[in-house]
């Protein structure tokens, strides 16, 4: 005949902080003295970076103000102001002043270099458009996620969906290690 074996799966258990008693997986309290065990699903901060990450907003990094250039510029003119102002990226508007693209030093690498004749043509042709962008209330872990899903190296930050800054991967690295320097310094 055919034999057929039970097979018992042990479901996962969390136990109180309060009495030590086991729990499924899930409860929202002890089943044992009712303590709440719903903070136990939240993620806690590790260290001052992980709390940074969590509970600071983009507004931390202190944006620096947009560079921001008109979609029918052309690349000369992006191309001037991005090493004028010394940043990575210029925001693109439409008429109405709200973000429709970004042009990065990655998109002249990438887009443009080697076209002849370049420099006349116009911003709007090469720029990334609709960007992800951040406000400034934003938590810090979720610009740092965007960046990180999209390779992005730029964020513009708006308000009302004006631009009020860019942050980049370096601000944000610059602000960890800020955080770091204290353990850094006592060794």
């Amino acid at each position: 005949g055919i034999r057929i074996l039970s097979v018992q799966t042990q479901s996962p258990r969390m136990l109180c902080p309060s009495c030590g008693n086991e729990n499924m997986m899930g409860a929202e309290e002890c089943s044992r003295c009712q303590c709440a065990l719903t903070l136990l699903d939240v993620p806690q901060p590790m260290d001052a970076v992980d709390g940074s990450l969590m509970t600071d907003t983009v507004a931390v990094l202190k944006p620096r103000p947009p560079v921001v250039l008109p979609a029918k510029a052309d690349l000369a003119r992006a191309m001037h102001l991005m090493t004028a102002e010394g940043v990575g990226a210029v925001l693109i508007s439409g008429d109405d002043g709200k973000i429709v693209g970004i042009l990065t030093e990655r998109d002249f690498l990438t887009k443009i270099a080697g076209s002849e004749a370049f420099t006349l043509l116009p911003v709007q042709q090469f720029m990334t458009r609709d960007p992800e962008t951040v406000s400034p209330t934003d938590p810090l872990a979720f610009a740092l996620r965007k960046m990180a899903v999209g390779n992005y190296r730029h964020l513009p930050v708006v308000a009302d969906d004006i631009p009020v800054g860019v942050i980049s991967v370096r601000d944000i690295l610059r602000h960890v290690l800020s955080l770091c320097q204290p353990r850094l310094m006592n060794g």
